[in-house]
């Protein structure tokens, strides 16, 4: 990885911690936002990066808080959405469409960041 996509990596990560303090569960779309607005990738990375980034944050901040009760929300869950019970398959999809909002949200701030000629 190039030193780019680290520092987008990180702020991505921080930025989606804050705001998910105080906003609803759309601020890791404002995180790769302006992770991806201030912080110019190239090509794929654009996407990847806040993808991953934040597929990591959703899957670790879901682990955490489905522990604290043995999993036993995220099991009925899973079997609701046809996961076959497997509570740690429902963490996985929560940070996948987690990861594909930020990344799309990315390639918008990207966008705009060219338009605006930076």
């Amino acid at each position: 990885m190039r030193k780019e996509h680290i520092i987008n990596f990180i702020v991505t990560i921080l930025l989606a911690f804050i705001l998910s303090q105080f906003l609803p569960w759309w601020s890791i779309m404002v995180a790769g936002f302006v992770s991806a607005l201030f912080f110019s990738l190239k090509k794929l990375a654009v996407f990847v990066v806040p993808f991953l980034a934040i597929l990591l944050f959703w899957s670790v901040y879901a682990f955490i808080a489905s522990s604290g009760n043995d999993f036993t929300l995220a099991k009925k869950i899973s079997v609701l959405l046809s996961l076959g019970g497997n509570p740690y398959l429902l963490i996985l999809v929560t940070g996948i469409i987690g990861g594909l909002a930020a990344g799309i949200s990315a390639l918008l701030g990207k966008q705009l960041s060219l338009l605006a000629g930076r």
